[in-house]
């Protein structure tokens, strides 16, 4: 991607309006996420709906000429014929969603061992978590609830698995926890790490499984390990609450966004404190003095390590090169939450309040919309 090009939007699809709930009364798309092998898309899309999208979308609704590419999934190559769209009704408004990796062998074989009616663990899982500080296990190609997890005592704001594929998940909760589940063991909990003294906004685990970031309202960063479950340290820098944090693919630095306009890069291993890229005030029509309308609500890595994706208050999708203190890349957003890029590259997908999710293809020139699909 050259400097100064703008994201091409690549799709943008609606919610239907459900008759018995109020149109924007939790509604907002806090959480979006591809599956590790890119072959599913997630959405939360309001109203205590989940909605599973196979990728790349259907041929019918990319216009001619779009080129959308995919690496072919395991779920295609089983006989189970083309995947099709999900409706998840999770009972309560969901703010996390994570997909676990393909699980291990080891863990396919414990699986089988605890989960005797469900013996195909060779599928995906997707973790919702929601505001009832319950969390809900389901498999992704037959839309099946698999367990029901309960610990928490408020919102679960974030989730994460690890990526080697032993079904070990974390989940961050506004309770002002973090804990430690497995899914091979009927989801046992089989650890509580306490500390943060507010909301637990976000969690992430590294590529190398060898640690565990958390980040919350009391402005510090926490660094677990995920060997011990112990803190290893605490890393100091923001302004205010950190509401984002992701590892990057080589696990070598570490990215956190905060409610005062900064994304602060790290080293996870000594704690030293990298760089800051300041988000600075772009949309002539706000007033300069609302500083907090830059604030940060996302920021993720890109598949190769090279790029950053930010989302802030100020109606912004931010890129960033690595090595260069200015974005190189902009694009409008209304109301934006998160973001997450395609683990191929090339797309990102961003949820936002009130309005539809979007996914941006990179490197393109003008923006113009392609697609727009009603998924209720």
């Amino acid at each position: 991607m050259e400097a100064g090009e703008e994201p091409l939007l690549l799709a943008e699809l609606k919610p239907g309006r459900p008759h018995q709930f109020d149109w924007k009364s939790s509604c907002e798309t806090w959480s979006v996420a591809f599956s590790p092998d890119g072959s599913w898309f997630a959405w939360s899309q309001g109203h205590c709906i989940v909605k599973l999208i196979p990728w790349p979308l259907e041929e019918q609704f990319i216009p001619k000429g779009f080129e959308a590419k995919s690496r072919s999934s395991k779920s295609d190559t089983k006989g189970r014929g083309s995947p099709k769209e999900k409706t998840l009704d999770c009972g309560q408004i969901v703010w996390g969603l994570a997909f676990s990796p393909w699980p291990s062998p080891p863990s396919r074989k414990l699986w089988a061992r605890h989960h005797p009616q469900v013996p195909d663990v060779s599928c995906l899982i997707l973790a919702t978590g929601l505001n009832d500080g319950q969390i809900k296990i389901w498999e992704v190609q037959t839309g099946l609830l698999l367990l029901n997890l309960s610990g928490h005592q408020d919102v679960v704001r974030d989730l994460s698995f690890t990526p080697s594929g032993s079904l070990i998940l974390v989940s961050a909760s506004r309770d002002k926890t973090l804990r430690i589940w497995d899914l091979n063991k009927h989801g046992k909990q089989i650890q509580v790490l306490s500390g943060h003294l507010q909301w637990v906004y976000c969690c992430s685990i590294s590529p190398d499984c060898s640690m565990l970031c958390s980040a919350a309202g009391e402005k510090s960063v926490f660094l677990w390990s995920m060997r011990s479950y112990t803190l290893i340290r605490k890393l100091e820098g923001h302004q205010s609450s950190v509401v984002s944090c992701d590892f990057s693919p080589d696990s070598a630095l570490l990215v956190t966004a905060s409610y005062d306009t900064n994304v602060i890069m790290w080293d996870p291993y000594t704690g030293e404190r990298l760089r800051s890229l300041h988000h600075t005030q772009l949309d002539p029509t706000m007033d300069d003095s609302d500083v907090h309308m830059s604030s940060l609500r996302s920021v993720c890595f890109s598949p190769e390590g090279l790029y950053l994706a930010t989302v802030a208050d100020d109606r912004l999708l931010r890129i960033w090169a690595l090595e260069l203190k200015a974005p190189i890349a902009f694009a409008p957003m209304t109301n934006g939450l998160c973001c997450t890029f395609f683990p191929h590259g090339g797309v990102i997908a961003t949820g936002h309040r009130w309005v539809p999710w979007n996914t941006w293809q990179t490197g393109l020139g003008t923006s113009r919309p392609l697609l727009q699909s009603d998924l209720w």
